[in-house]
Formats: structure tokens, sequence, C-alpha cells
């Protein structure tokens, strides 16, 4: 079973037992479902509700429905089964990145060794330089997860510092 982080609990809303989680996560539809599974603090967990409130991820969980059985999961991550997600052939985690050749006119010029999500995910590439990839498709020609090879635009190279 391979576990993909969706984000991490910050607080605990209400004295219903409300998660309040922060989250990047660029699949929230196919995540934060009712009746879907999440993996908090050694243990699975069936959400019993969602809503988003003040840009926060907010879920129940079934069995837990007092402020004091959640108030021990503030700072811990949360993360669901990666199968859950039933990725097409051609989707992507952005995750599945990380350690990638980046490939550029048929040279490697560096590797994937970060990223940051949100509403422009930036790849972040370093090699002889340093330098961050928007993951737009623009700037991406392919990406092959078996190979770890991450093939970019020429226009990629104008990002290099």
């Amino acid at each position: 079973m391979e576990k993909v982080y969706i984000g991490k609990v910050v607080n605990t809303h209400g004295i219903k037992g409300e998660f309040r989680i922060k989250s990047d996560f660029e699949l929230k539809s196919r995540v934060f479902l009712i009746g879907k599974n999440v993996f908090i603090d050694n243990a699975f967990y069936k959400i019993a509700s969602y809503r988003v409130h003040k840009g926060y991820d907010m879920i129940t969980v079934e069995g837990l429905n007092d402020i004091n059985q959640v108030l021990s999961f503030k700072n811990k991550s949360v993360f669901v089964e990666r199968e859950s997600l039933e990725l097409k052939d051609n989707e992507y985690l952005i995750e599945d990145y990380i350690g990638c050749d980046v490939v550029l006119n048929c040279e490697t010029v560096g590797k994937v060794v970060n990223y940051s999500g949100g509403i422009n995910p930036l790849l972040e590439v370093k090699g002889d330089k340093h330098f961050f990839i928007p993951l737009k498709a623009m700037f991406i020609v392919r990406f092959d997860k078996g190979m770890k090879v991450l093939v970019v635009d020429d226009s990629a190279r104008g990002l290099m510092l």
C-alpha cells in the first residue's frame, strides 16, 4: 500500500470533532468525499462530512464526534491510499516528478528535487544550475514516470539562473 500525503491537521473546529486540514493537494475532489478513507496517526478513518471553511478543508470522521477525541490529532499528517485516487495512465501526482532527470535538447540539465504545490505548482530542479519549472504544458514536452525522465521545452532555458 502506497500512501500519498494530502495535508496536515492544523487544528480542530467546534466541539463535534471536526478537523481543520491545510491542504494544497491537487486532486481534492477525489479525496475529500464522504465515505472515503483517510489515514491519520497510523489508522484509517472514514470521512463522515466535508466542507471548505476559510480556505481549510474541514472533515469529520466516523467514530470520532467529540472535540476531546480529536485534540490529539493536531499537527498530524493526513494520507490516502494511492490506489483510491484511481489515476488514469496519463495522470500524475506532483510528487511523481521528484527524482526525475530533466532533459532539455537531449541533454540532462538537472534532477527534480522538490516542488511547491498550490494554484501554480513549481518543480525545483538542481544541476549545474538551480531553477524552477512551472508545471504547465508550455514547458513540459513529455514525462516518462517509469524511466523517471522529464523532457522540457526549449522555453525552459530562460528559467535557468
